[in-house]
């Protein structure tokens, strides 16, 4: 429809290679890639009861486990997170900065939802 979407990783470059291109022969460990490195994690932190989860950062580790301990270790230390996400970076879908103007601009072929279109009853404040 409108726009790619690409994996976060794909689309800053950080493709991972499979176990099948890994030199040599040798198969990666479990949570790693072909280079070697744990697989990267992204880390989302939650302060408050009800309030966004926000992006905290990226951590690499081996498996879900081990990415939350690693990211408590990290982003956690300040004692105000009640609530923590790890997701995989790869699992991040995102559009491209070059899509911006035709995946975002939809909503100005329907001009009537802006509130412009509407007259305040008299009396009513703060709109």
């Amino acid at each position: 429809m409108y726009g790619t979407v690409l994996p976060v990783g794909e689309a800053a470059g950080q493709e991972q290679q499979s176990a099948a291109k890994a030199p040599d022969g040798v198969v990666p460990a479990e949570g790693t890639i072909a280079d070697g490195q744990w697989q990267l994690w992204e880390v989302f932190t939650q302060e408050e009861q009800g309030a966004p989860h926000e992006h905290a950062g990226s951590v690499r580790a081996t498996d879900a486990a081990h990415a939350i301990q690693n990211a408590r270790d990290v982003y956690g230390r300040r004692g105000k997170v009640i609530n923590m996400w790890v997701v995989p970076t790869g699992a991040i879908a995102a559009t491209t900065p070059g899509d911006a103007g035709p995946f975002f601009d939809p909503m100005n072929e329907r001009p009537y939802v802006h509130p412009h279109f509407y007259k305040a009853p008299r009396g009513v404040r703060g709109v």
